[in-house]
């Protein structure tokens, strides 16, 4: 045994390898906020609260809003991709959608953030692996949101129920195989069209990947609250495997 570790010891030496930063090497996150239809304005907000978020749970953040980030050669390094807010069809390559289908199939991990379901329309696999899209919806208003697995891991902290003000998605094509984790109460707003059965947070296991999506995140106001902080965080660490 002290032979193999004198060895081991000998090759990181002439490699010249830091035993120390392989040891202390952090896991990374890519942000992904392109936007080729609306842009939210809180986007910048997103980026500063997952990077704190980041900072507190020792990870690293990279930010992009480049389609070039796609290739199975550099997604390979994250954990997790955020699709915060990107909107837009007709985005990615096939190659590029090869790309985050490799990753997602490697074993990969996706937290989507409100318009990550205005994303895509064109492409079917994608609307299966955010869990649905975007139709249409009412103005910025408060509603009362409902736990529907209030012993779900990925609920540990969060209340039965609470108030929260944003834009209330309404979806089309939603995919049923998701777990759905809070429902939004239609009868607490105007402009609910779901029949009051009312996907608003949700995860799954998806083509050999993880996937989380939260339909909050419109107001820069989300950014700093701290229900939905910790639900992001919840998502994010069961997206990297952690």
């Amino acid at each position: 045994m002290k032979f193999l570790l004198t060895t081991f010891t000998a090759l990181m030496l002439f490699f010249n390898i830091d035993a120390s930063a392989i040891a202390n090497k952090k896991e990374k996150i890519l942000i992904f906020s392109l936007t080729k239809s609306y842009r939210h304005k809180s986007i910048a907000d997103g980026i500063l609260a997952i990077k704190k978020l980041a900072l507190a749970n020792n990870f690293d953040v990279d930010t992009s809003e480049s389609v070039a980030a796609f290739t199975k050669e550099n997604l390979q390094q994250y954990q997790t991709l955020v699709f915060l807010n990107p909107t837009g069809s007709n985005v990615f390559s096939d190659e590029q959608k090869q790309a985050l289908k490799t990753y997602i199939n490697n074993g990969g991990g996706l937290l989507g953030i409100h318009a990550a379901t205005d994303f895509c329309f064109e492409w079917e696999w994608y609307g299966k692996l955010i869990g649905a899209f975007f139709t249409n919806h009412p103005k910025v208003q408060q509603a009362k949101l409902i736990s529907v697995k209030p012993k779900d891991k990925l609920m540990k902290g969060m209340p039965q129920s609470w108030l929260h003000t944003d834009e209330w998605y309404n979806f089309k094509s939603f995919n049923k195989d998701v777990t759905v984790l809070v429902k939004v109460d239609e009868t607490s707003y105007q402009g609910g069209k779901m029949d009051n059965e009312h996907p608003i947070v949700w995860y799954h296991k998806f083509d050999g990947g993880r996937v989380f999506y939260t339909g909050l995140g419109h107001t820069a106001a989300a950014y700093s609250d701290p229900l939905f902080l910790k639900q992001l965080l919840a998502g994010l660490k069961w997206t990297m495997r952690k």
